[in-house]
C-alpha cells in the first residue's frame, strides 16, 4: 500500500460516496416530505413533462365538469318551475270546471275566481324566480344552456329553454285570464288543459337535457379520475419503500462518515512510520 501527503485518496473516495449517500438521502427526504417521488424536473424530466401534461389534462376535465355542474342545476331548477306550473295548471283546471257550473252562486263564483287569479299569478312569480348562475330556462330570457363537453373546448352539450310564461306557446292561458263568469270559466278549460299538455311535454324535454348532462358529467369524472390515478402511479412515492429507504440511507451516511474520518487519518499514520524510525 502506497502512502501521500499530497493525496488522500482513500478520504477522497470515502467522501464521494458520502456526497451520493446524502444526495439520496435528500431525495428521499423530499420525497417522505412531499408525497412525491417525482415533484421537479430535476428528479425526472421525462416523468414530470408527461406527469405536468396529464395535470393540465385533469384541470381541463375539472373545468368541463364544472361547466356541466352548472347548466344541470338550471335545468333542475327550470324543472322545479315546471313541476309546480304543472300542479298549479291542474288547480287551475279544478277551479275553472267549478266556476263554470251555472247554478253557482254569485258569493261562490266571486270566491272561486278569487282564488283563481291566485293561482294565476303564482306561475308568474314562479317563472320569474327559476333563476340559476343568472340562466332562467323557463321565462324566455334564453333559449338554451350550453356546457363544455370535451377539455378542449371544441365541444357543446346542449338543452334548450322552455319557456313557460302565461300568454307564452307552452302556457296559452294569458295573464288576465279570470273565472268570474260562467262563460269564461268554460272557455278557459280547453285552453288549461292545453297548457298543461304542453307544460309536461316541456318538462319531458327537460328531463332530457338533465339526463344527457348527468351522463356527460358522470363520464368526465370517470376520466378524470382515470388520469388522477394514472398521475398518481407517474410521480406517488411509495411510503413503505421511502421509510425503509431512509433508514437505510441513515446507516449508509453513519457508516460514511466513519469511513471519511478513518481515511482522514492515514497521513497521521506515515508520520507514525517516521516517528518510529
Amino acid at each position: 500500500m502506497s502512502f501521500s501527503v499530497n493525496t488522500n485518496t482513500g478520504a477522497m473516495t470515502a467522501l464521494q460516496y458520502l456526497n451520493e449517500t446524502q444526495g439520496q438521502l435528500a431525495r428521499t427526504q423530499n420525497a417522505i416530505n412531499s408525497g412525491l417521488k417525482v415533484a421537479s424536473a430535476k428528479d425526472d424530466g421525462a416523468i414530470y413533462a408527461i406527469a405536468q401534461n396529464q395535470r393540465g389534462a385533469i384541470a381541463g376535465f375539472q373545468s368541463v365538469a364544472s361547466s356541466l355542474n352548472n347548466g344541470s342545476s338550471a335545468i333542475e331548477v327550470a324543472l322545479s318551475a315546471g313541476q309546480s306550473i304543472s300542479d298549479l295548471m291542474i288547480q287551475l283546471k279544478q277551479k275553472a270546471l267549478s266556476a263554470a257550473d251555472p247554478s253557482l252562486d254569485t258569493a261562490s263564483r266571486q270566491a272561486l275566481n278569487s282564488d283563481f287569479t291566485a293561482l294565476r299569478d303564482q306561475i308568474s312569480t314562479i317563472v320569474k324566480n327559476a333563476v340559476f348562475n343568472n340562466f332562467n330556462l323557463v321565462d324566455g330570457s334564453t333559449t338554451k344552456v350550453q356546457a363544455l363537453a370535451s377539455a378542449d373546448g371544441a365541444r357543446r352539450i346542449t338543452t334548450m329553454a322552455q319557456n313557460m310564461s302565461l300568454s307564452g306557446s307552452i302556457v296559452t292561458m294569458t295573464s288576465t285570464a279570470t273565472v268570474s263568469t260562467q262563460a269564461k270559466a268554460s272557455a278557459l278549460i280547453a285552453t288549461i288543459q292545453t297548457s298543461l299538455t304542453n307544460v309536461n311535454a316541456a318538462l319531458a324535454k327537460l328531463s332530457a337535457g338533465a339526463a344527457k348532462f348527468s351522463i356527460q358529467a358522470s363520464f368526465t369524472q370517470k376520466l378524470a379520475d382515470t388520469l388522477t390515478s394514472g398521475l398518481g402511479n407517474l410521480v406517488d412515492a411509495n411510503m413503505a419503500d421511502e421509510s425503509a429507504s431512509l433508514q437505510s440511507l441513515q446507516v449508509k451516511q453513519q457508516l460514511g462518515v466513519q469511513a471519511l474520518s478513518i481515511a482522514n487519518q492515514a497521513p497521521q499514520t506515515i508520520l507514525s512510520l517516521f516517528q518510529n524510525g
